[in-house]
Parts: C-alpha cells; structure tokens; sequence
C-alpha cells in the first residue's frame, strides 16, 4: 500500500516530474500525428489508386495488347463472382488546342464509357457529367453556344439546358469552378449560374440565341489539369469552353512494333476528368475504346499473308467482382482461363498472338499498384521510426529526473526500509513513479494528438487568415485537405509504448533506490 501511496504523493508534490510528464506528452502527440497524417496521406492514394481501377487487371505488359478479349468477357460474365468487367486500351499521343498553340503530350485511354462507369469509379470525378447529368459522351457531338434567353437573359441550348435545371433542383452544388462573370450576372438577376465554362454564338449582330454549333466530332475527356489551373482554395480555373475542337495525333504500331504513319483527328472536349493524383490528371485523355482500336489499327482486320483474319486487340481488362469473393484465388482462375481460351474456343492464332495470350496474368488492384502504394507505405514507416528515435530523449530525460528524485529522497528510503521495506518493494515506487509518469504524459499526448488531427485543417485556416500562411496549398497538392486518419489501433499501441518507456526510465532510479543501505540512507544530510 505504502508503494502507490508515495508514487501519488511524489507525482502530486514533485513539480520537476511535470517536465517528464511533458516530454511523455509530446514525444506520444508527435509520433501520433506523423503516423495518422502519413497513414491519412497512403489511405488518399490507395483510394484515389482504387477508383480508377476495378478489383481485378488482366494485363499481359506488352505495348502490343492482347487478341480474344470479348470472347473472354463473355465467357467470365456467366461466372457467378464477376460483376462487369470492360476492356481498356492504353497509349500516346500529342493533345493541341488549336485556340491556343498549346500542345501536351499525353497518355491516351480507350474506355467504354457506360463500361466503365460499372467497373471503377470514373464516374465520379467527372465534372460536367455531374452538373448536367447524362450529356457527357464520347460520341459525336458539337460546341454547345451560350445565348440570349427569354426566359433568364442567358442560357445554353438543349439537352444541357434540362439537364443543368435538373441538376439545380436536385440540390448539386459546384463547388469545383472559380465564379464567372455570366455566373455573377445571372446571380445577380436571380437566376441560378451555368456551371462551367461555354463559349457565347457571337453574332454579327451581337450574342444570338443558345446553339449548337460546328462539325461533330468525336467526344474526349481531358484530365482536369490540362485543362485548368488549380486555386489556393481548391476550385479551378478553366481555360478552354466546353466543346472546343482540340486535335490528338497517335503512331499506330504493329504486333512487331513497326511504326506506321501517325494520324490526326478532331475531337471536342467533352468533359474533364479528376482522380485526385496530379501525375494522372495532368497527363491522360480518355476516348472512346472502338475509336482508338481503329486508330491504332487494334481492330480485327485481315492478316497480310491471308492466313486468316487477326482478332481485335486490347491492353487491358479491367474487372469487378461481386462482395465476399476471394480476389486472389479468383486471379489465378482468371490466369489459367484466360491462357486456355485459343483452344477453348477453337480460334487459330499466329505465333506472336499466342503469345501475347500466353503472357496474360490477373492480378489484384493493390498487386498492380505496389509500385505507387509501397513507396509511400516505406515513407510512412521511415518517418514514423525517425519520430520514434526522436522520442528517446523523453526517456532520458525522465530517467534523469527520476534519478534526481531518487537522490533527494535518499532519507525517506532509508524510512522505508528501516521500518521493514524491501529492496524490491523500495525499487518498485520508482518503477510504478515512471509508469504513472508514463500514464498521465501518454494519455494527455494521445487526447492532443487526437484532437490536433481531427481539427488539422481547421488550425490550417486559423493560420491562412491569422498570418497568410498556408502549409497545405491546394494549386499545389493534389488533395483537397490534409490527409489524416486516427486509427484506435495505432493510438492505443502509442499509449502503451510511452508507459512501457517511462517505466523503463525509471530502471536506473529504481535500481539506486533498491540497493541504497537503510543505515547510510538515514544518516544522509
């Protein structure tokens, strides 16, 4: 009893064990903020990273794709763990508007949109397809012209002028696009803003009504970064109107990898796309799947020798399977399949297409993205040791000033042990010192640490409107706020980490107390 009675009087009465206390604190609110803002940070990608795919790639890493695609996704449909699955084409090109000279080189993207849409998360970043609901295609279309409307002054011509309303109505916010100054007019007449950026049907005679106006081209969606710039507060500035002509220039090549002669088409920019990771969004377009095929002379087509007709090829396959199912054990099904499927089916393939079959592997979403999510997880790791070194000093520290306390207290151990108290038990008040030290320093780290991260954005604006100072910019990170993410089980492994290190902390003061004499103890001025 005598032993948590003087651990509670010392803790109360002995002030300098308040420093101890506060570097418990600090060290265990410090380490918890790195790992939830490090961990909150690889969350964002892994779910930016999953968006884009489905839960399971079937990919063979050539350049040149691979044939038997839709037979393939035909036969997988029946199986009772696939939901959907779509192909997908991958290449380069040049993208130029030809508005403004500008020219990007870019990673071209063959979808199926309505495919797509099932399969991944596409859908959702995608900006003018969330303002007005059902007119983003890939299919040919023209430049919607704003004009002068009875009704509101300003207004875009149909489908788009139905589907802004119905957006309106069902209570869609933009919270995305900077305000214009069509946006600012019609605010100020009271009517609701036209989300985006249009061009107007300029007329010799001034702005004539809504239109829809130049030659049909295909439609293309742009990564939001090509097309606009980012703003401190998150919104972007778009450059280019809804339906420019912008031309993309592509090399087809051969299964042999000859190149053939480059080819140019216009497209109009349909919509643009955001995942949230800055190295897509600033470097891929995304067309449509057949359109591309025929470009890059993917489609099935006659083979020179006439031996046949050469099936259609892709680059990947994308799928989604259906809750609960083992995505691993669903990979290697999808492998073998995928490598038996010439014979299966009876078609009669060159050497070169049986092995681009042959070179076929599923995998999983994480599995094809290790080299994007292992970085980042080393880089959590790294920094979350580094705080950990760091925090040493807190047990030196509470080890010096618990042997200090042990030092002034030499005549009331010599007390404790002429009135009968053990070694042991001496030695124990000093161990049961530093884990109280390391109790009451741990809990109110994790309580600042929890609450510095569940409110970190919120200290960021104190600071923006206090001082200017931003430390998380948004024109330059791809996410929209500061990534953090407390979770239970790395605050109570921090908690009991800085008892177990003030406990031992406490060695060295207890080992001086455990082997003190009683007798030269008492005598100690």
């Amino acid at each position: 009893m005598y032993r948590l009675f003087l651990t509670l009087r010392y803790l109360r009465k002995r002030q300098i064990a308040f420093f101890a206390i506060a570097a418990i604190m600090l060290c265990t609110a410090m380490v918890l903020i790195v790992m939830s803002v490090m961990g909150g940070f690889l969350d964002t990608v892994k779910q930016r990273a999953r968006g884009l795919l489905g839960d399971i790639i079937v990919d063979n890493k050539r350049f040149g794709g691979f044939p038997l695609y839709d037979e393939f996704i035909a036969e997988i449909s029946k199986w009772p763990e696939i939901a959907k699955a779509t192909p997908i084409i991958y290449t380069f090109g040049l993208l130029r508007f030809p508005s403004t000279g500008a020219t990007h080189p870019v990673s071209v993207v063959g979808v199926r949109l309505d495919e797509v849409r099932n399969v991944s998360a596409f859908g959702a970043g995608l900006y003018y397809d969330r303002m007005y609901p059902g007119t983003t295609t890939l299919a040919d279309q023209q430049q919607p012209l704003l004009g002068r409307s009875a009704a509101s002054g300003i207004d875009l011509p149909e489908p788009y002028r139905s589907a802004g309303a119905a957006a309106h109505r069902a209570g869609v916010q933009d919270d995305d696009a900077t305000p214009n100054i069509v946006n600012r007019l019609l605010h100020e007449r009271g009517h609701p803003g036209i989300p985006g950026f249009y061009a107007a049907n300029e007329t010799p005679d001034g702005i004539g009504p809504p239109a829809l106006a130049g030659v049909p081209s295909p439609g293309i969606i742009i990564g939001r970064d090509i097309v606009a710039r980012r703003q401190p507060d998150g919104r972007y500035t778009r450059w280019y109107p809804r339906g420019e002509e912008v031309a993309l220039t592509i090399v087809p090549t051969s299964l042999s990898g000859s190149i053939d002669t480059p080819k140019k088409l216009a497209f109009r920019y349909a919509d643009d796309s955001r995942t949230g990771i800055f190295e897509i969004d600033s470097k891929h377009s995304y067309v449509d799947f057949e359109n591309l095929q025929g470009l890059l002379l993917w489609d099935a087509a006659e083979r020179a020798d006439g031996s046949g007709r050469s099936p259609g090829r892709c680059s990947q396959i994308q799928i989604k399977i259906k809750p609960g199912v083992d995505a691993d054990a669903l990979c290697t099904r999808l492998t073998a399949a995928y490598r038996e499927l010439p014979n299966r089916i009876g078609v009669a393939l060159t050497t070169t297409e049986w092995g681009l079959v042959q070179d076929i592997e599923a995998v999983t979403w994480e599995q094809s993205q290790v080299h994007v999510i292992g970085p980042v997880e080393n880089e959590r790791n790294l920094v979350t040791m580094l705080f950990g070194i760091i925090s040493i000093v807190a047990i030196v520290l509470v080890m010096c000033i618990l042997y200090m306390i042990a030092l002034q207290k030499t005549r009331d151990i010599g007390i404790v042990k002429s009135i009968g108290g053990s070694s042991v038990g001496v030695a124990s008040i000093f161990l049961c010192y530093g884990a109280a030290v390391g109790v009451v320093g741990g809990a109110m780290g994790a309580g600042f640490g929890y609450i510095f991260v569940r409110h970190i954005n919120d200290f960021q604006t104190i600071l923006t409107d206090a001082f200017g100072w931003r430390v998380w910019d948004r024109s330059v990170y791809s996410f929209d706020d500061i990534p953090s993410t407390v979770r239970p089980e790395d605050l109570a492994r921090i908690f009991l980490v800085a008892i177990l290190a003030s406990t031992f902390g406490a060695v060295a003061a207890a080992w001086r107390a455990g082997t003190m004499h009683p007798v030269e103890a008492l005598r100690h001025e």
